[in-house]
This record gives structure tokens, sequence and C-alpha cells, in this order.
């Protein structure tokens, strides 16, 4: 029989990625999203398509609804928590909006599992909740000192979770991205975000002429002089998420675990590649530069490799193809 899983965010960009790989894989998918950034059409496609293995609820995670969700919805064996705000510098405007959505959302969601009795539960955090590193590639022993609100609330949220565990016997996989790039591999489904934060998803549309490029991000110590970052395939990022729920179904201990490639490429790096790849030479232009951005974030991804058994296996190139399929068919993203 099928796994029966519930989703949150799962209109989102990493959120409906995930969604169709679950259900490529055979899973029946409970999706949740209130849809203040994510998109209907991923979902209506997937209940099209899909057909008796997908159903969707409109719900904010901040009212008591999901409660509802887990009443009418019998034998969901475990949670993907992708549902959050998850923009650094709009978090350092406005930090209200993330710890009402990250933390008071992800609570009720808790409270709600608990009372029904669903124990696992897969939570996307973030290398965020690290802070300026100590040292480098960050293994998940790096002490824990968040420069933005939206580090914090991740930070709030992953010690919610496990009270939830000493408490009520919650089981968790708590995995920490770094910086998420690429669309499904048939480039059917992608990311929405209008305007992207996203460097890799932004130089692409680029190439393609959809946007101006503008580089968003602050003059830092590194050889060219832009940030370092890990930059993970969205495929390959929800295939670690897939190997933790079956570890949880088949009761796996609770662990934390950084998802990256354990390689870094700095933003100019990234924008020659995708240069290369597109063969357009595109102009670079500049922009206020971001609140909250350091110099260089690379994830040490031995225990992903240990206890998933899980390895990135796309190159940056390989993210750069699915979103030109992407951009090409959607160069605005989902319609709202």
């Amino acid at each position: 029989m099928a796994h029966k899983i519930l989703v949150t965010g799962a209109g989102g960009y990493i959120g409906s990625v995930a969604v169709y790989l679950f259900l490529q894989s055979g899973y029946e998918v409970v999706a949740v999203d209130d849809f203040c950034t994510g998109y209907r059409q991923p979902l209506a496609f997937f209940t099209e398509r899909f057909k008796g293995r997908f159903k969707y609820y409109e719900i904010d995670l901040k009212t008591n609804k999901i409660d509802d969700v887990f009443k009418e919805e019998e034998n969901i064996e475990a949670v993907v928590h992708y549902a959050a705000s998850c923009i650094v510098d709009e978090s350092m405007k406005n930090p209200g909006k993330y710890f009402s959505n990250n933390v008071g959302g992800t609570n009720n969601l808790l409270s709600a599992m608990a009372y029904a009795g669903v124990k696992n539960i897969v939570f996307s955090s973030t290398c965020a909740v690290y802070g300026e590193a100590q040292y480098m590639p960050l293994d998940e022993k790096h002490p824990l000192n968040p420069t933005t609100p939206y580090g914090a609330s991740k930070k709030m949220v992953e010690e919610i979770i496990d009270w939830y565990k000493k408490r009520k016997g919650l089981r968790y996989m708590v995995l920490r991205y770094f910086n998420v790039c690429g669309a499904s591999d048939d480039g059917l489904i992608g990311d929405s975000k209008k305007p992207s934060t996203l460097l890799v998803q932004n130089a692409v549309r680029g190439a393609l002429g959809i946007e101006p490029f503008k580089l968003t991000c602050p003059e830092v110590p590194t050889p060219d002089r832009t940030p370092i970052r890990d930059y993970i395939n969205v495929v390959d990022l929800n295939d670690a998420h897939m190997k933790a729920i079956e570890l949880l179904i088949k009761g796996a201990e609770s662990n934390i675990i950084n998802l990256g490639t354990g390689t870094g490429n700095s933003v100019l790096e990234i924008v020659k590649e995708v240069q290369s790849v597109t063969g357009v030479k595109f102009d670079i232009g500049k922009t206020i530069p971001r609140e909250g951005d350091d110099a260089k974030k690379i994830a040490n991804i031995d225990k992903a490799k240990d206890i998933l058994g899980w390895e990135p296996k796309k190159t940056i190139s390989d993210s750069v193809k699915s979103l030109v399929t992407w951009y090409k068919a959607h160069p605005h993203g989902w319609q709202s």
C-alpha cells in the first residue's frame, strides 16, 4: 500500500517539486498551502495527472484549521514541512512576519500532529541557523548563531520540534538547506518567485531576456569579491527528503542533517556557468546589496551520506538546463 504523507507549502517552489517527486514515486500526498506565496496551478496539474493519489487544502497554518485536515484524512504517516517565509532580506525589514509565520505556524502544525497521533516530521531548515561561519565546511555541530530573523525563526522551530520529541514522542529529520536551484528534471515544475531572490534562477532569466540581471550581493572578502555558496539542485534536495521519510517510517532515530553539495561557487562563477550553458553573454547590472549576506557558506555533507545514504547527483549545468526548459515555458512562472 502507498505511504500517505502531508506536505505543507506544496504550492511553493521547493514544495511543488517535492510533491511531484513523491507522487512519481508512488506516494499518496495530501497538500496544504495558503497561497500567500505559493501557486494553485501546480496543484491543479497534480490533481489531474495523479488522480486519486493527490488532494490539497487551502489552509493558513497560523489558524487552527490544520486540525481539520488530520481529522478528515486518515492514515497520514508523516509530514514534510516546507511552508515558511524564507527571504533573508525581507526578514531584516519585517521580523514579526517571520516569527508569526515560521514559529507560530509550525507550533500549530506540531500541536495538530500530536493530537492526531502523527509521529514523523521532516522539517525544511536552513544553513542560516549557523550565522557567520567559524570554520568551513559547516557541519551539524557548528555553533548556532543566526544573524537574521529568518535564521533565528528556523532555529526556534528546531528547538520546538525537539521539545515535541521529548514530551510527545515525535520523531524528526531536520534538514538544513544550503542554496537551492534548478527545476524538475522535465522542466515542468519550477520557481515562480517574482522577483526571484535566487541567483541561478535570476541569471537564467537574464540569459533568456525575461528580466535584466542584477547583482544583489554585497562586496565580500573572497577572490572575486562576491559571496561563495553551496548550490544544491532542487531534485537532489527533495530526493534527500524522500530518503528521510522512508527512514522515519521504518522507525529511524531523530536527526539533524545538512543538505548541500560540499562544494562552493562564487556568484560570478555561477553567472559565467549560466552564460556558458545558454551561450548568451548578458549584461551584469548592480542594485542595492541585500542585507544579511555573509562571505562564504559550504556544507559538510558527510552526515547526509552516512545517515540518509544520499549524495547529490546533479551539476550546476543540470540545474541551469532544467531552469531554461522551465522558464521558456513559464517566463514569469505560474500566474497567481
